[in-house]
């Protein structure tokens, strides 16, 4: 089966095209990070104008490069949540009116479902069951994983993602958009242990994560120094190693209580270095998707869309979006 897979959750456009036979055949991605740039953050509105200007041509590139028609394909995949609900609109409404006219099969794709499978893109990927921390702006998740459909959330944050948590404390320390990956690179500047920032929720049970307080004290602890630069990239590495410290004793926590030996990282944030190294320091497999497949993608959304197709399952003739949606919701076709 040839899927085409169509991201449009937030603020990058992502087509892709996947063979259930030869795997990825390719994908191109579109980024809007000079568009929020000047706001500092992602603007809706602004993102799904964006999408509808970019989708057309990126399907008519990616369909010129496989050399495949649109009669060729055998199904679209689509993001259908979580995200904004307008960027959200623009894909399903794109993907679900050319399968109709298409007459082929179209799916419904759960967001962190494409993060959380996306490592079985590489050459080397990880078997049924294993744990997997899904990391991004939006979410932070601790998901047991059995099969694909076989979740079970383990711990989620219960106020900021980490992803958020960086783009939030990049914001207060006045650095650029987006704030994350220019907060980790500050980073790597800063000088170790001047600073004991707190690793928030480690000292009681469960497997949640809470990083409003951490980015509070990261305020406070910015508004009390100096403020030179060198202040400013001290504080980010304190920071930052707070986030990934409680990541990873999270992570170590939940492969003991359940006893599983593979942990998969998936989403933005698993693009950061030190939490890479840090997590290679578990006695478990490690997986991660390369670099690209970390933030949002097409590639990702077409694999999953693939499999479910694959299955047999598929949406009604109907266009819906779930800005809000459950991986625990999600039907079991293993």
């Amino acid at each position: 089966m040839k899927i085409l897979g169509i991201e449009t959750s937030c603020d990058e456009t992502g087509i892709a095209i996947y063979d259930t036979k030869q795997g990825l055949l390719a994908h191109e991605l579109y980024s809007q990070i000079k568009l929020h740039a000047q706001y500092g953050g992602v603007v809706p509105e602004l993102a799904s104008r964006d999408h509808i200007r970019k989708i057309s041509p990126l399907i008519k590139s990616i369909l010129a490069k496989t050399n495949i028609t649109m009669q060729q394909l055998d199904g679209i995949a689509y993001t259908s949540g979580p995200g904004l609900v307008g960027a959200l609109m623009v894909g399903a409404s794109v993907g679900r009116s050319m399968a109709w006219s298409l007459n082929i099969p179209a799916l419904a794709v759960h967001h962190m479902e494409g993060h959380l499978l996306a490592p079985m893109l590489e050459k080397n990927p990880p078997e049924f069951p294993f744990i997997a921390l899904l990391v991004s702006g939006g979410h932070t998740l601790l998901v047991s994983v059995k099969g694909i459909g076989k979740y079970q959330i383990l711990g989620e944050s219960l106020d900021d993602a980490a992803g958020e948590a960086f783009d939030k404390t990049a914001k207060m320390l006045g650095l650029g958009y987006p704030g994350g990956p220019i907060l980790a690179a500050l980073a790597e500047q800063g000088e170790a242990g001047l600073y004991d920032f707190p690793r928030p929720m480690i000292d009681r049970p469960g497997l949640d994560f809470s990083f409003s307080g951490l980015k509070t004290y990261t305020l406070t602890t910015w508004q009390q120094s100096k403020q030179t630069e060198q202040d400013k990239a001290n504080i980010a590495r304190a920071f930052q190693e707070a986030v990934i410290d409680t990541l990873f004793i999270k992570c170590r926590r939940a492969l003991k209580q359940t006893g599983m030996q593979r942990l998969v990282i998936a989403g933005g944030v698993g693009a950061n270095k030190y939490l890479r190294q840090k997590l290679n320091e578990l006695d478990a497999e490690i997986f991660f998707p390369r670099l690209e497949f970390c933030t949002d993608n097409g590639a990702m959304i077409a694999y999953a869309g693939a499999m479910r197709l694959q299955a047999g399952q598929q949406e009604p003739t109907i266009i819906q979006t779930r800005p809000r949606w459950s991986l625990e919701d999600l039907a079991d076709i293993t």
